[in-house]
């Protein structure tokens, strides 16, 4: 009984059309983070079990673990811990401040549903070594340049602190144990409003006063000078917070002086992802117009370093998600329209001619062109048809008049016309018509 051919669910194959546009959405990033001066990184998909368990908390259920031998090993969940680990291996050989850029698929055994893949590519951009509201300023720049080169011109970043909600807590009277309530209590917000959110911080014990001072923070706005000075006003006893507020608006300048439009980030005191992985500076980019939800996010992590060595290093990153980018930039009908990427079409005909067909193809690849050859001497008409199908602008014809009058037929495969060119002018000609 024949095999049923399917990939694994949760996992997915592209075909050459999604692929380019998957190529369009890397090539992108990675010439902008190489503007920036970063560096490309690869890592193994196999990590050591002990390498990555600890790390990720609750998620650890989903990682897909693996046996060889007398080794426990475990496909990588992201691509942060295995920085972490090359960082410390190679703290004598990196060059601090280590900026790198890392493009590879990751594996998580998550619950199928839209959007949501056991097999996804990233594309992280991280800066090892430094503590400076620069890097973090740098890094949400990458950002937004980068979603704005892909066509998400309505793209904006929302900027938080996780020390601005620890403090946040302190001041509403909550216990330091109780404080991870708080934070998912608001990171619901979105979804299921104030008066959700009020439910879920009583349910987690906080007190209907501590409840009012939270939803009050959460929903400040304004310009991002004025949500920074309602947050000062708020957090007034509380030195670390102030500190993390000043610290916000260190970033917001240096955003300005970089050239940042201010259209593309603001300050969200709402904003609670991840605070039991950021240290510092969270952010996460969203797309109102239309409205799709969060696109990415990142943050400081000056922590992770440390569980590989005897000294934690400030870092700050992000990672682009290609799969969701990649799945919205289909919906959303985006990205370059199909082109013609082969240059040249050979065509073949039969007996000796097709030594001189096929002699005719190699110099055009010599001479820096893209090309393809028929590989057998069917009608003329269904090889015209092959080249068209296949994306060439020119199709090529050697035959037994041309040979002997030392010419090559050259068809426009775009507007349709023909015309004889010289047999040692053709690469010229191909060149020129491009």
């Amino acid at each position: 009984m024949p095999i049923t051919p399917r990939a694994y669910k949760g996992m997915r194959d592209h075909l050459p059309e999604a692929m380019r546009l998957r190529r369009f959405i890397t090539d992108t990033l990675i010439g902008i983070l190489e503007r920036y001066g970063f560096e490309p990184l690869s890592t193994p998909i196999v990590e050591y079990s002990e390498t990555l368990e600890g790390k990720i908390g609750d998620e650890e259920k989903l990682l897909y673990r693996l046996k060889y031998g007398d080794d426990a090993l475990t496909l990588r969940y992201d691509q942060t811990v295995p920085l972490a680990r090359v960082v410390a291996q190679n703290e004598g050989k990196l060059t601090m401040p280590f900026k790198r850029y890392a493009l590879g698929q990751s594996y998580r055994g998550e619950r199928q549903a839209r959007g949501r893949y056991r097999e996804f590519w990233q594309l992280d951009a991280d800066i090892v070594g430094v503590d400076s509201p620069i890097a973090d300023a740098e890094i949400v720049a990458v950002v937004v340049e980068g979603l704005r080169a892909l066509g998400f011109t309505g793209a904006k970043v929302l900027l938080n602190h996780r020390e601005i909600l620890s403090g946040l807590a302190r001041v509403a009277g909550v216990p330091e144990n109780e404080a991870g309530g708080v934070y998912r209590a608001i990171d619901k917000l979105d979804k299921i409003g104030n008066d959700g959110v009020r439910n879920e911080l009583l349910k987690s014990g906080v007190s209907a006063e501590a409840a009012e001072r939270v939803l009050h923070f959460v929903g400040i706005s304004g310009s991002i000078e004025a949500v920074l000075a309602e947050m000062e006003s708020v957090l007034a006893n509380d030195p670390p917070a102030l500190a993390a507020v000043a610290a916000l608006r260190t970033i917001c300048e240096v955003l300005t002086s970089f050239g940042v439009p201010a259209d593309s980030f603001t300050i969200a005191p709402s904003l609670a992802r991840g605070l039991s992985y950021y240290t510092g500076c969270v952010f996460e980019a969203v797309l109102d117009s239309p409205p799709m939800g969060s696109l990415l996010g990142g943050g400081r992590y000056d922590n992770l370093v440390g569980m590989f060595s005897k000294r934690s290093l400030p870092t700050v990153g992000c990672a682009f998600g290609l799969e969701r980018l990649f799945d919205l930039m289909l919906e959303l009908n985006m990205g370059p329209r199909p082109e013609r990427t082969i240059d040249a079409y050979v065509t073949l005909f039969a007996g000796d001619f097709q030594n001189e067909s096929l002699r005719l193809a190699g110099e055009l690849r010599v001479a820096g062109l893209s090309v393809l050859t028929a590989y057998s001497p069917v009608k003329i008409a269904n090889q015209f048809k092959e080249a068209d199908r296949k994306g060439a602008n020119f199709a090529l014809v050697l035959g037994p008049d041309d040979l002997a009058a030392g010419v090559v037929q050259l068809k426009d495969l775009r507007s349709g016309q023909q015309q004889a060119v010289a047999r040692d002018a053709i690469v010229a000609a191909i060149k020129a018509a491009q």
